[in-house]
């Protein structure tokens, strides 16, 4: 936004979101909503609000906050990171540059897993979701299946202690574990699902905003995107209870040498994919053939 003019010239909500798109536009295809979820975390409203208050006079010190946030965004920092928080399968969780920004095309994970969860009925369960990060795919399990203990999964102190405001956040400490270490290697024992969203991308292909903003040590899946998913696999059957599950988010391209790697290390298990809903292999799934217990 123009310095001069935000500063000297008294704006309503209506024109400030205009300029604040127009700036946006090159660099976003989101580039109102952007404008729209900045200006809602400046005043303390939420987006419906400014949406419906368009109106009202902004003070000076609110123009210049919103255009310092409309410049920070024009570089490509994620709006999220810029308002601390996101949304998540009806989740409101605290994010910033320590964890990943959680993804609507995770859900799907999450419903899979509950798909899993429900075979047990109401009966104490426990989950392994590895690479927890802000807590988002553990937090979601946890509320929704209130007789599972799930243990949350990072190599990252700084992504644990985010993950840890957002489980204090929904007073889910008595049942969402943190744990710091490699893999399934703190699992304190065999668990009935394990989940996980790992690094998968190739770095060199990721966007330029996810490269300059987004941790690394949770995007990079090595020069092929497999290596998280080949550790992980060869560890799972020593994990995994008779008639457990893992569930595996992938990018678009991996499904076949994900299956494969599951159909290895799982001779005698199950294994499936499923597409999200643009049409795109999203989670691989392996089932242990084993009753449940």
């Amino acid at each position: 936004m123009d310095g001069e003019t935000s500063q000297h010239q008294p704006m309503i909500i209506q024109q400030a979101l205009r300029v604040a798109t127009a700036r946006l536009q090159s660099i976003s295809p989101t580039a109102r909503l952007d404008a729209e979820l900045l200006l809602a975390h400046i005043l303390g409203w939420s987006r419906a609000r400014v949406v419906a208050e368009r109106e009202v006079v902004l003070t000076p010190a609110q123009q210049e906050a919103f255009g310092a946030l409309v410049e920070r965004r024009a570089a490509r920092e994620p709006v999220a990171y810029l308002i601390g928080h996101w949304p998540f399968f009806g989740l409101d969780l605290v994010v910033d540059r320590r964890v990943l920004i959680p993804r609507p095309e995770t859900e799907l994970l999450v419903e899979l897993a509950l798909t899993e969860a429900r075979r047990y009925a109401d009966t104490q369960i426990t989950i392994a979701d590895i690479g927890v990060g802000s807590g988002a795919i553990a937090i979601a399990l946890a509320i929704h299946v209130p007789h599972a203990t799930v243990y949350g999964v990072d190599r990252s102190a700084d992504a644990l202690a985010v993950a840890a405001r957002n489980v204090a956040r929904y007073n889910l400490s008595d049942r969402v574990v943190l744990l710091e270490g490699d893999l399934l290697t703190p699992v304190p024992g065999p668990v009935d699902l394990i989940v996980s969203n790992p690094p998968y991308t190739i770095l060199a292909e990721v966007d330029e905003s996810v490269y300059r903003y987004e941790p690394h040590l949770a995007l990079d899946g090595g020069p092929d995107g497999l290596d998280c998913y080949r550790r992980l696999i060869a560890a799972a059957p020593a994990y995994l209870k008779p008639g457990g599950a893992i569930l595996l988010e992938i990018g678009a391209w991996q499904a076949e040498a994900v299956a494969h790697l599951l159909n290895q290390a799982l001779p005698h298990a199950e294994v499936g994919v499923q597409r999200d809903l643009a049409g795109r292999d999203r989670v691989v799934w392996a089932r242990n053939r084993d009753v449940i217990r």
